[in-house]
């Protein structure tokens, strides 16, 4: 435990730094977390002796922050995105270790969680960077800890037991529930001012959801590949993907909402 809290400070630390530092380190930051997740994934993916495109998906994740330090727009973010999936087809034709089953696992690494790296870095460059993630972020993490401790208290019906065994009906629940006292929160805090109580307990309340979903999906692949976690990067709570799974649900939720509610 004390390993864990360590390595989650320390973690903290970096990313607060990164993110508050300026724009370029914002990027940054989200690249360098994106490249780790697609190592992570094609490391992982060996065990199924399947030897996807890895460096296919690394050029993704710097065309998308150049693209997002730049400010090129939706079009150019687009192509990107074409690119890299004509890219990973490719992948298969140029070399006949990745055929054409890793070919399909570079694509579903682009997919994910490659794709969700450059919305993030796409919203770090937006006009409501910060309020995207207070409310992505810290609903996620609140969410989380109360889900830990209401499935352990209150936990009865499973809610994907093929999947995630440990994860309840009651605990998501609880996790939910508690993101809300989140948005009131920052709502009551006057940097966030032009944030109305209402989008934001809903959009602290749908994000936090959202990232329970991203949890369910990252246990999905690692059942699949058959693996605890994506490495032992960081101690206590094995790799960057692990980290990482609820926010790339979680911060583009955010921003969808603050956007539809007319905020940016």
């Amino acid at each position: 435990m004390k390993k864990r809290v360590i390595s989650a400070v320390v973690l903290l630390a970096i990313a607060f730094g990164c993110v508050f530092l300026s724009e370029l380190t914002r990027v940054l930051f989200f690249a360098v977390a994106g490249l780790l997740c697609a190592y992570e994934l094609s490391r992982a993916l060996e065990k199924l002796e399947v030897y996807c495109c890895a460096w296919v998906m690394y050029v993704y994740i710097c065309v998308q922050a150049l693209l997002a330090l730049f400010h090129l727009g939706p079009i150019a973010y687009i192509a990107g995105i074409a690119g890299g999936i004509y890219l990973a087809l490719f992948s298969g034709i140029l070399h006949s270790k990745v055929s054409g089953k890793g070919a399909m696992y570079t694509l579903a690494g682009i997919t994910y969680p490659c794709f969700g790296f450059g919305l993030l870095m796409m919203i770090s460059v937006s006009p409501i960077w910060l309020e995207t993630l207070a409310f992505g972020c810290l609903s996620t993490w609140v969410c989380d800890s109360f889900a830990l401790f209401g499935g352990m208290r209150f936990g009865k019906h499973k809610v994907a037991p093929l999947v995630s065994p440990n994860k309840t009906v009651e605990g998501c629940v609880c996790g939910a529930l508690s993101s809300l006292f989140v948005g009131l929160i920052l709502w009551l805090l006057p940097v966030f001012s032009n944030v109305t109580l209402t989008v934001a307990l809903l959009t602290a309340l749908i994000s936090s959801s959202m990232g329970q979903i991203g949890d369910l999906a990252e246990s999905l692949i690692k059942r699949m590949i058959g693996v605890k976690d994506f490495s032992d990067l960081i101690p206590g709570h094995g790799g960057m993907f692990d980290r990482a799974d609820s926010l790339l649900f979680a911060i583009p939720t955010a921003f969808i909402c603050l956007h539809i509610a007319g905020i940016y």
